[in-house]
């Protein structure tokens, strides 16, 4: 196992949550945090580490930093609405995070370095910035001279389909031509993320 899988392995069993497909197989292996006292149970978590751990699994789960997180939270805030579904359904619109929800890669990471390497075009443009928000009616679709590569050969024919949520109803996609169109805004009871969006609000209005 690389040192990079390892990492998120290790932090996949911390926060309690896959991050990855192995990290899943591993979780069901290991089900308690990592560590000699992994299997020690534990006192109590106060309410602040409850709501730091909720934050990480966000932040986690799409990969993101402090930074990027707290902007987005404070964005979110400013909106009508209740501000933690507000929070999750914009970072859903993330393009790194329809590459990954489309099938199109196979981890965040995958998907966000697929956007970098100038892979992945909206409406035919080449956009290299994963945070880039993608807009209702908008086409997501992989560059021609990138189709025949492994990655989006072993994507095309479904190869990813096994261990990622089911394509969720904001998205049409056509796995085997590569593309996906966000149909509409997501939804939160619908965005595949483990999360209780209120302890992540609680924990940024005590900062």
């Amino acid at each position: 196992m690389s040192s990079q899988s390892r990492s998120k392995t290790r932090l996949s069993r911390a926060l309690g949550i896959p991050l990855t497909p192995k990290a899943a197989r591993y979780l069901e292996k290991r089900p308690y945090a990592p560590g000699e006292h992994g299997r020690t149970k534990r006192k109590a978590d106060s309410d602040y580490a409850v709501r730091l751990r909720e934050k990480q699994r966000l932040r986690a789960q799409y990969g993101l930093g402090e930074k990027q997180l707290r902007i987005a939270f404070n964005d979110a805030h400013r909106r009508a609405g209740m501000t933690g579904d507000n929070l999750v359904e914009a970072l859903e619109t993330r393009l790194d995070a329809l590459v990954l929800r489309a099938g199109f890669a196979r981890t965040t990471a995958q998907a966000r370095q697929f956007v970098v390497h100038r892979h992945i075009l909206v409406d035919g443009k080449i956009v290299d910035r994963p945070s880039f928000k993608v807009k209702p009616g908008q086409l997501i679709h992989v560059k021609p001279k990138s189709e025949g590569t492994e990655p989006f050969q072993v994507a095309a024919a479904g190869g990813h389909l096994d261990v990622l949520p089911k394509v969720p109803g904001y998205l049409e996609v056509e796995i085997d031509k590569l593309q996906a169109r966000l149909v509409r805004e997501p939804k939160r009871a619908e965005v595949p993320v483990q999360c209780e969006t209120q302890l992540v609000v609680e924990y940024y209005a005590a900062r």
